[in-house]
């Protein structure tokens, strides 16, 4: 099963997390993918808020190809559930602290930030996001989840699905 996801999507973050979940429950083998909010809306006419936010969301989706070049995909699983936790649960929303930071976390080296700013991995990116694009069409935005020959966007909700009971009292659960 692959999921593409950008680690700037909060919908991506939540499916990933439902299907981590999954995997030991149900013998599942998850493979994270890239794909790029900002490719993907290169041609679209959006907010100003959002477009601004573009600008820079190449970034963490670079250090991800540059992580699996180096290493392998579970580099990009590790390094994408260090941004993710970073990001969406401990609200770090500046991805220039969270790249470094989550690269300590996941146990990769430093030098990998310099991914960031360059244009060395944009084909792979951009490969990588084709991919996963191919499968549902261009109308849709992340996640893109194959299991199989079968591939679709979402599913998009709100609360990841737990094996276990959540613990409610814990400020992950609050809004």
């Amino acid at each position: 099963m692959d999921i593409w996801v950008d680690p700037a999507c909060p919908r991506a973050w939540i499916t990933s997390r439902w299907l981590m979940e999954a995997t030991p429950v149900h013998h599942l083998e998850v493979r994270i993918r890239v794909m790029s909010l900002a490719i993907l809306n290169e041609e679209t006419e959006t907010s100003p808020e959002y477009a601004a936010g573009l600008k820079t969301a190449k970034h963490p989706v670079r250090v991800l190809i540059a992580a699996e070049e180096r290493h392998d995909p579970d580099a990009v699983t590790q390094l994408y559930t260090a941004m993710g936790t970073r990001h969406h649960v401990n609200g770090e929303a500046d991805f220039g602290e969270v790249i470094p930071e989550a690269l300590a976390d996941a146990g990769l080296e430093a030098d990998l930030a310099e991914a960031a700013l360059l244009t060395d991995f944009d084909e792979l990116l951009l490969a990588s996001h084709q991919t996963g694009m191919s499968l549902v069409g261009n109308d849709v935005g992340t996640p893109v989840v194959r299991v199989d020959d079968v591939a679709f966007f979402g599913p998009v909700i709100t609360l990841a699905p737990r094996a276990r009971p959540p613990d409610y009292s814990s400020t992950q659960w609050s809004r």
